[in-house]
Parts: structure tokens; sequence; C-alpha cells
């Protein structure tokens, strides 16, 4: 079988794996990203390093990554990414650098993009021929597939719907996690340091009335968030994904619940919610599968 790296950047860690063409990995890894600490020029050097490392030892048919970031699909290249988050990131022409260092074919998109394309190709949206990835962590991420084909948009901003305007204020900025964390951190008068979500989410199931309080305020906001893509939309399957959806258990009835209560009832009935099943891998699957559809 024909074996293609992948590479998922994402703010805090680089995931790694070797795969072949179905997605089935022979090997895994991940390396701190060290994005404040090396910026853009360091992320491509580990991008480097793990191909490197890979091609060493294996013929190799192609190099697929997922970054963060607004990227330009055909150049491969990042044409936005938030100064204080990756510093020296905008303007990053990977895909030229990686086949000019390795003279292997190489394909770039956008992470939640390839979230996306990896759930709905081996996860959570298998089989479905239109579905949209909302990713909630550091920020909120959107992936919209329609007719098996992935939506850039005009300027390659398609998804953006962290951004998505409600009552004056972004959507992630009421629903992601570190909003969460932030809003959390304030009541309890306490250092954003010694507090995540995990921590938040653990507190509520001991009945914390501040945690319970928040998070029922940021699935409200979420649901409002899912209930505009859904009507502007109307996608056979949502598929919610990002570090927070692990917890699906506590959050799966609570978004059914707001969903219910602000969807029309064909609209409600006639979308499937689903949790992301890939998880860690989403990125990197998705990599391989956009690396697959451009050849």
């Amino acid at each position: 079988m024909n074996r293609f790296i992948c590479i998922d950047v994402g703010g805090t860690s680089i995931k790694y794996g070797l795969s072949n063409e179905i997605g089935e990995f022979i090997d895994k890894g991940s390396v701190d990203t060290e994005a404040l600490e090396k910026g853009g020029p360091g992320i491509l050097e580990k991008i480097k390093t793990i191909s490197k490392k890979y091609i060493e030892d294996n013929d190799i048919d192609g190099i697929c990554i997922s970054t963060a970031g607004m990227v330009d699909s055909k150049k491969g290249k990042v044409v936005y990414a938030l100064e204080h988050l990756i510093p020296e990131y905008t303007g990053m022409e990977i895909k030229r650098e990686v086949e000019k260092e390795f003279n292997i074919r190489c394909e770039v998109e956008n992470d939640v993009n390839c979230a996306g394309l990896g759930e709905t190709w081996l996860g959570a949206g298998k089989n479905a021929k239109s579905s949209v990835c909302v990713t909630v962590g550091t920020g909120i991420g959107g992936c919209v597939i329609l007719d098996n084909k992935l939506i850039h948009g005009f300027s390659n901003s398609a998804g953006e719907i962290g951004y998505m305007n409600i009552n004056g204020k972004s959507l992630q900025d009421l629903a992601s996690t570190s909003s969460l964390v932030r809003k959390i951190a304030k009541i309890k008068n306490i250092s954003q340091q010694d507090i995540d979500g995990k921590i938040i989410f653990d507190m509520a199931k001991n009945n914390d009335k501040d945690c319970l309080n928040e998070i029922d305020n940021m699935v409200k906001s979420l649901a409002i968030g899912i209930a505009n893509i859904c009507y502007l939309i109307n996608p056979e399957v949502l598929i919610l994904g990002g570090g927070i959806m692990a917890q699906e258990e506590f959050l799966k009835p609570r978004i059914d619940k707001a969903l219910k209560e602000i969807l029309v009832p064909r609209i409600y009935e006639n979308t499937k919610i689903e949790f992301a099943k890939r998880q860690n891998d989403a990125g990197m699957i998705g990599a391989l599968y956009n690396f697959l559809s451009q050849i």
C-alpha cells in the first residue's frame, strides 16, 4: 500500500502520523507547537523534521498537511493567522517550501476543514452528502461540505463561524472553551492558568452552580449559532468536535434541549446532531482525504 505523511498543526500541538491510503495509521506521534516561542518559521521547521524522519525509512507518496489559520488550498499558503497566537505565520507558503525541500507532492488545507473532511469520510458524518462540522476549542471554527464538496468561499473564508455576530458579540466570545475558562476564572477570582475546561466540567458534575450556569449559557449561545447554520445550509448532519465535545454525555442532552426550543420542528427533526468520532485523528485523516481528492 502507498504511504502518506499526515501532519496536523494546532496552536498547542502538532500531531503527525504515517498512514496508508485508506486512513489506517502505521505510526503516530505529537510534538509541542511552541507557536508563540518559535512562530511560523519554527512550525515550518517542525514540519520538515517530521517529514524527513519518515522519508528516511519509507517510500512516501505524499505529504498531507492540516493547519490552523485561513489557507489558500490551491497555493498551500497560510493567508491569515492571528499574530498573537502564531506570529509570522501569515504568508507562510508551506506547500512550496515542503515540495522544494523533499521533491514530494504536498497539499495543505485549513485544520477545521480537514477535521470536517475526516469526520465525513471515516467518522460521524460517514455517507452523508451534506454536513457541517463545528469545532469548539480556543476559538470556534466550521467546515461546510455540500454534495460531497468542501466549500471554500470566494476568499477561502467559508465556515469561519466563530466570527458570527450574536447580539453584538462573536460566537467564539460567547461559546468557546477559552471564553468559558475566562468567565469561570473571573467569577471564582482565580487565575486562568489554574483552570481548564476539564476542571470546569468536573466541578459542574459535582453541582458547582457557577460552572453549571456558565456551561448552560455557553450551550445557549452555541445552539443559536448552530440554528443559524441549519437555517442557512440545512445540512444532513451537523458534527460537533473539539476538545470540549469529549464531554458528550454531559453536553448532548443540553444541546438537544436548546436546539429543540429554537429550531422549527421540520429542521430540528431532520438534522442529525453528531459528536465527532475521530477526535485527535480527524485533522490528519482529513488532510489525507484532501490530498487524495486533489490527485
